[in-house]
């Protein structure tokens, strides 16, 4: 993937009886070989109803016909959509911390272990746990979200903290 972009497209048409109708793609992902990919994020599997189903059939229907493609994705289940609710409210750059304390946190998590554990090696967790919550929401530390994140959870090195790279959830 080389680019993202939230809502960045309305296809209007006309329906079998004439009227214009309109929808805007939640997602849109550029791919490296020029194809693309647009998608909507359902809150859950019923959301919009019969208009979203038919919205789907013609959205796929006109990107096709470009070379891209659509996709009604699966909701997320309740317990990953609680916590990237929770680590969303971390993505926020205050939250990397004072100077060297991301690098703390980092190295205290460069072998998987419970979060407490790591969040106490790094200092004191009052202070350290938002600079690893804001670790996890980057990418540059990982750990099961379908799991409920509590003290015990394992966190890991992510990706994007072996590369340098910014990534991880967004």
């Amino acid at each position: 993937m080389t680019a993202l972009a939230g809502r960045p497209v309305r296809l209007l048409w006309r329906s079998d009886r004439g009227q214009v109708r309109s929808w805007v793609p939640q997602l849109f992902a550029r791919y490296s070989d020029g194809t693309a990919l647009l998608a909507d994020c359902p809150s859950h599997p019923e959301a919009g109803g019969q208009r979203a189903v038919k919205a789907a059939e013609a959205v796929s229907e006109a990107f096709a016909q470009i070379g891209w493609s659509y996709r009604r994705l699966a909701p997320l289940d309740d317990v990953a959509a609680a916590n990237l609710k929770w680590l969303a409210g971390y993505r926020h750059p205050r939250n990397q911390g004072r100077t060297g304390l991301m690098a703390a946190v980092l190295g205290a998590f460069a072998q998987p272990r419970p979060l407490i554990e790591g969040a106490e090696a790094a200092g004191d967790p009052i202070e350290v746990l938002p600079v690893v919550f804001h670790a996890l929401w980057l990418g540059q530390l990982t750990t099961p979200l379908q799991s409920p994140l509590h003290e015990r959870v394992f966190i890991g090195p992510g990706s994007s903290s072996r590369s340098g790279e910014r990534g991880g959830i967004r």
